[in-house]
């Protein structure tokens, strides 16, 4: 069983002479040392320096009972656990967790890791909650089933939020109410935060639970509503394959790219964003897709074919998007932009750089008639039902190009059609 005892060291004496009254943990023959804020001088101590000052005695005894009484509420566990687990223990027990801290340190942690996604759904989570408490320090345990419901109000109107640029000054936005999309996507990232910190404050095996209650059982999280279709036809395609722009320009951009994905099975533009000459091999543009590799057994890998619509404008920006944009954010917004003014020149509303993926897809199976499994491997997906299987089955990318080979011929023969007006 462990020992609790108040006590100061001979060799902590400080200069001017007093020492620190330290707690001391003993447990299976292992002492360790915890300081408090009292001090005593050598008047206060005996010769064989035992603390004899009543006033500081009955300073630390509270301190004492209490670690006691945390020790005590271990039970039989208290055996499994070594000294320093114990005090660890002891330390936080009283400790109040502050999500939006914790949260901070976890992001910069998924930073380092490579895992910027996750990162900036986190760090969004932590500055609207932010927002909702308005205050920098919000403790897990006001995170319950009640707040939980107000906040989704809050979410669903239209808010002014206050934020401060890299010279401190603060502006004002105005962040429209999300959609039943974004509701849940934004609640399944607070989720996943506050299971983050569960699993970190939490040890089953020891029976050490500090964040006992779990909000979520109480409060379902909306339904995503049914992804509204983003494919487009191939005229639409045709219109912006046609569209005219300044060289250099954002437009420029969004329209190569948006071209490159489709003709690439519906590549991703942070995919390209990485990509360098090194990905091309044998004719193939060869990568592990970002958005799962850190997810899957395969690290996402995908083998493509570059047929000869697409080879120039690979040898246009691969390689060069990491020179012209900082970050993946920044070609992001310049793609949104540019495909936001082809869509308004094209008179095609809503449509952005993930369309092309979709209507990848669309044409593969619907005009083309390739099966479901051939066209969710040119897509790089996997079906969960059939992870076992996939382990058995070498993977033949002739299969991918057959359904890359079909889509392209689809589009090229409709352009062919003298019916049809390819300056729409």
């Amino acid at each position: 069983m462990a020992t609790v005892k108040a006590l100061i060291l001979k060799h902590h004496k400080k200069n001017d002479g007093s020492f620190n009254v330290k707690i001391r943990i003993s447990h299976n023959r292992v002492s360790r040392y915890i300081d408090t804020v009292y001090f005593v001088g050598s008047k206060q101590v005996t010769k064989n320096l035992e603390i004899k000052d009543n006033i500081t005695l009955a300073q630390v005894e509270p301190i004492v009972s209490q670690y006691r009484l945390t020790i005590g509420g271990l039970a039989n566990r208290v055996d499994l656990m070594t000294c320093d687990q114990i005090v660890d223990y002891i330390k936080s027990a009283n400790e109040k967790i502050d999500i939006i801290s914790f949260g901070k340190n976890h992001v910069e942690e998924l930073k380092a890791d490579g895992k910027s996604g996750s990162a900036t759904n986190f760090r969004s989570v932590i500055n609207s909650l932010i927002d909702f408490f308005k205050r920098e320090v919000v403790y897990i345990t006001e995170i319950d089933s009640n707040m939980l419901r107000a906040y989704e109000k809050y979410l669903k109107t239209e808010r002014r939020l206050i934020r401060k640029s890299h010279n401190k000054k603060e502006f004002t936005i105005v962040s429209p109410p999300l959609s039943d999309s974004g509701l849940h996507n934004h609640m399944r990232d607070l989720r996943g935060l506050f299971n983050v910190a569960r699993n970190f404050y939490n040890d089953e095996d020891l029976g050490l639970i500090k964040i006992p209650h779990y909000p979520f059982k109480k409060y379902k999280l909306i339904k995503v509503p049914e992804t509204a279709k983003r494919n487009i036809n191939f005229d639409e395609l045709i219109s912006i394959k046609g569209y005219e722009c300044e060289p250099n320009s954002r437009p420029e951009l969004a329209r190569d790219l948006f071209l490159l994905s489709f003709y690439m099975c519906g590549t991703n533009s942070v995919d390209f964003y990485h990509m360098d000459k090194s990905n091309l091999r044998n004719g193939r543009l060869e990568f592990n897709r970002a958005k799962t590799k850190g997810k899957r057994r395969d690290q996402a890998f995908i083998s493509i074919n570059v047929p000869d619509v697409a080879r120039l404008l690979l040898e246009k920006y691969l390689g060069v998007l990491k020179t012209r944009f900082s970050t993946k954010t920044g070609l992001s917004s310049a793609l949104s932009y540019g495909m936001r003014k082809i869509s308004k020149d094209k008179k095609l509303p809503g449509v952005t750089y993930y369309w092309a993926r979709h209507t990848f897809a669309t044409v593969a199976r619907n005009t083309c008639r390739k099966s479901k499994d051939d066209v969710a491997m040119a897509l790089n997906h996997i079906d969960e039902g059939r992870k076992t299987t996939d382990i058995y089955i070498e993977k033949d990318w002739k299969i991918v190009d057959e359904v890359q080979a079909a889509v392209i011929c689809a589009f090229e023969d409709y352009i062919k059609k003298p019916t049809n007006d390819i300056a729409a």
